[in-house]
């Protein structure tokens, strides 16, 4: 549980000396197979042969030392794994943004002793930035082992029983993208600017920015909609139209007179001015390309879910899974495309069996709303239940039904508590580890949550043995013993401590 140095600081105290050991946290820490998830995700920080660069040789007992002395451009130290694994799991599960994690752990010793340090470090473990490289790193396979941690996890603790999850509640909500709302005036206004940002990169003289021009513009948009003044705004609209027009359209003659390669690099921007400008002057899309939202997120999407306080949603469609007693997430996924609910489920369920298959179960009744209606064939493992079916469903599935609203209040909390509401990470990967990564961070609250709530059960017992003998005026030795001669006689896990890999336990939360 604890980093073990050669010889204790006598200069310095230990962590575990300093914060309660029966704080869930603590008592988590103790608990999450740190070794299991360090050998999972390792893979994927493995040396990898680089063309022109020779690997070391391989003998029975692994590499050979390398005896030729080479200057070394490898720069600092990695920082340890769990370290980067537990920063992780707590920026989701206390809302805090990669600068505040880090800023947060140096002057928090009980998240230090989560992340596995024996003695209190007065500064950050690492750069924000570093954070960002360790998730690209991981990719959507190193993220859904996080999140599958935390299920086992609560399934070793005892803290859900194994069968319930079997029967879970699938629905879909919408991850916001952090855009700025995509009106026509904005958009056409950063086209603009992206078109003058790029030509003076690339070196192309142009005979008018528009500057002024454009950001008067822009002012007169948004006070003519604000006064619904909606012939004038157009009027305005027209003109940054048409300014933007003329830019690129000037661009493109004189990119024929430079490299190939600035040529391709101008590309995708006039591309993607050539999008703004034809779909500013029609409300449909064009050729059926879907619409540019963000100058930096292409692959945002517009979705409607029906809310009358907010009619349109600029993201990404997201689908959770959880169960339908406990409330623990089992599967979190982001569907680019804005494609239809029903069609999500195969996949999420699909999600849901790789993440419970340590514990050896699988989704067999999903409970859902109307939205996933007409997909039976499509799933034929598994039984979907909804209120359409209320005449073909047993009584109990109709009793059970009553349960699916509980997973509403659980998006809330993801997005709330979370970070789900508002993903600042890049492209279409970015909002798929955010989705996990936000599935995680609630999984971890829920442990903690659970663990203050029930205790762990081996602790529960050794304090009722302790608790008896004080009673009867024994000492606390011959209490343990006869709480061992206890455990020897039933054998099973209610009396005895589990088993560990030489690392002790902390003390967890005394629950009667």
């Amino acid at each position: 549980m604890f980093a073990c140095p050669a010889t204790d600081d006598f200069f310095r105290s230990r962590i575990d000396h300093m914060i309660d050991l029966r704080h869930p946290l603590a008592v988590l820490a103790s608990r999450m197979p740190w070794q299991e998830i360090e050998a999972r995700v390792a893979q994927v920080f493995s040396r990898k042969g680089r063309a022109g660069v020779a690997m070391p040789d391989l003998d029975l007992f692994g590499e050979q030392v390398q005896r030729t002395v080479v200057p070394s451009n490898a720069g600092r130290p990695r920082v340890p794994l769990r370290i980067m694994i537990a920063l992780l799991y707590l920026k989701h599960a206390f809302n805090e943004s990669d600068e505040g994690v880090v800023e947060r752990w140096a002057d928090t010793p009980r998240w230090q002793f989560f992340s596995g340090c024996a003695y209190y470090e007065d500064r950050q473990p690492c750069d924000a930035t570093t954070l960002i490289k360790f998730r690209q790193l991981l990719g959507e396979e190193g993220v859904e082992e996080l999140l599958a941690q935390t299920i086992n996890v609560a399934v070793e603790l005892k803290l859900i029983k194994p069968q319930e999850l079997t029967r879970v509640i699938v629905d879909s909500t919408v991850q916001h993208k952090a855009i700025a709302h995509p009106t026509d005036s904005r958009l056409l206004e950063t086209a603009r600017v992206k078109l003058v940002e790029t030509a003076k990169e690339v070196g192309i003289d142009l005979k008018q920015t528009f500057a002024k021009e454009g950001k008067e513009l822009g002012r007169k948009a948004g006070r003519y909609a604000h006064a619904r003044q909606f012939k004038r705004m157009r009027r305005a609209i027209k003109r940054q139209r048409t300014i933007v027009g003329r830019l690129q359209r000037e661009i493109e003659r004189k990119a024929s007179a430079i490299a190939v390669a600035v040529r391709q690099a101008l590309g995708e921007t006039l591309d993607k001015a050539a999008r703004i400008v034809a779909q500013s002057a029609q409300r449909k899309a064009q050729g059926g390309q879907p619409k540019l939202y963000a100058w930096h997120a292409p692959e945002v999407d517009c979705i409607s879910k029906g809310k009358a306080r907010q009619p349109y949603e600029f993201g990404v469609k997201v689908g959770i899974a959880s169960t339908l007693q406990g409330n623990l997430i089992v599967g979190a996924r982001a569907f680019h495309g804005n494609p239809y609910d029903g069609h999500t489920l195969n996949e999420q369920l699909e999600q849901a069996t790789i993440l419970m298959q340590d514990s050896v179960a699988k989704p067999a009744t999903a409970f859902v709303d109307l939205g996933y209606r007409g997909v039976d064939a499509d799933n034929p493992d598994v039984h979907i239940v909804h209120r359409g079916k209320a005449k073909r469903i047993s009584e109990q599935e109709r009793k059970l039904l009553r349960r699916r609203q509980a997973i509403e209040p659980i998006i809330g909390h993801l997005k709330s508590d979370h970070r789900m509401d508002r993903c600042h990470l890049k492209g279409e990967q970015g909002d798929r580890l955010h989705a996990v990564l936000c599935a995680a961070g609630y999984n971890i609250r829920w442990l903690l949550r659970m663990i203050v709530k029930k205790g762990v059960t081996f602790l529960r017992s050794v304090f009722l043995c302790l608790q008896q003998a004080s009673v009867l005026g024994r000492s606390w030795v011959a209490a343990a013993i006869a709480w061992v001669i206890r455990a020897a006689k039933t054998g099973s896990s209610e009396g005895a401590a589990p088993r560990t890999q030489g690392r002790r336990h902390a003390l967890g939360p005394i629950a009667a």
